[in-house]
């Protein structure tokens, strides 16, 4: 009998096409659930029945709890090579082997300066005018030559956003709690010597480092108060690194002039949530990492997991 595999989240219904699912055919099932499951009880009621599941970043977590209530689960998948809503111990407890992929840090990168130009010269505002038959020009850009683009980490992904800044002939100045000159040097920044002078100097800034305790909050009420009136936030990181709630207000009141985020503290966004409503926000459904040649990836490479765990010798494992 074929093993069953989940394929969660799958809300375009590609995960079957975008990958050579034949090679392993003969021993498995992929299941596509294009509908997210909200919670535990759905969770554990759907994969009931499944011995393999593939999730997608870490919008679904995975705690002790759900493993105890999914004892035919053997193989877990998660695209990229960390994952935070795993609890890894847990499955290590119960007999599951959790293997990732690789991802890649272009995607996002494009989707953040797809966002930052989006705020600068209000296109979505513009767009609706024009295709609505409204005012021909309501807006007025803000300019990207010779400004200040602050960066809250300069990693994989952060690096590679301020070499767009600086061909845009942007001032770039970045700022972490391990970044060193040298470092900003080599990426051809400045180094801030805090986060709140990064906030306080930029025109733009852009969030870029990890989810963790020390990350979790990094800017607040306080924070966003350093900000120019006139200055944009850019997340495309993690929801929790900026307070939803101080940003949601700072927005309504108009304190800072936009932020543009595709990360929120609750996926998929709830119909009633405030960030549906609130004023200067563009927004988008997670799309950092949401392009065909990553999904040819994250899919692929879940074929591969579930072959080499066939073949009694995984791959990629996690923790």
């Amino acid at each position: 009998m074929k093993l069953r595999c989940a394929l969660l989240d799958d809300f375009q219904g590609v995960g079957t096409a975008i990958a050579d699912w034949f090679t392993i055919a003969d021993r498995v099932e992929p299941v596509p659930f294009r509908e997210h499951f909200a919670t535990e009880d759905e969770l554990a009621e759907a994969l009931a029945e499944f011995d393999i599941v593939v999730t997608l970043r870490e919008r679904v977590p995975f705690p002790a709890s759900l493993f105890a209530r999914l004892p035919r689960l053997r193989l877990l998948i998660a695209s990229g090579m960390r994952n935070s809503v795993i609890d890894l111990a847990a499955a290590e407890a119960h007999g599951v082997t959790v293997c990732g992929t690789a991802s890649s840090g272009t995607p996002p990168v494009e989707l953040t300066w797809a966002l930052l130009l989006g705020l600068a010269r209000g296109i979505v505002a513009e767009n609706n005018a024009l295709r609505g038959n409204g005012p021909w020009q309501s807006t007025v850009g803000a300019d990207l030559h010779g400004r200040v683009l602050g960066l809250i980490g300069l990693g994989r992904i952060g690096s590679l956003v301020a070499r767009v800044g600086v061909a845009f002939g942007m001032d770039v100045v970045a700022w972490s709690r391990s970044l060193t000159d040298e470092r900003a040097a080599e990426a051809g920044v400045r180094r801030a010597a805090s986060k709140e002078e990064v906030l306080r100097e930029s025109d733009f800034v852009s969030v870029h480092v990890d989810l963790n305790e020390g990350t979790r909050g990094l800017i607040g009420d306080a924070e966003l108060d350093l900000m120019k009136p006139a200055a944009y936030l850019v997340n495309t990181s993690r929801a929790a690194i900026v307070d939803q709630t101080a940003l949601i207000a700072a927005l309504t009141d108009g304190r800072i002039a936009g932020a543009a985020v595709d990360v929120f503290d609750v996926e998929p966004l709830p119909a009633d949530h405030p960030m549906r409503t609130v004023p200067r926000l563009l927004a988008t459904p997670h799309l950092g990492y949401v392009t065909r040649d990553n999904y040819r990836r994250y899919y692929g490479e879940a074929v591969e997991d579930i072959a080499a765990f066939l073949a009694g010798d995984p791959i990629r494992r996690l923790g």
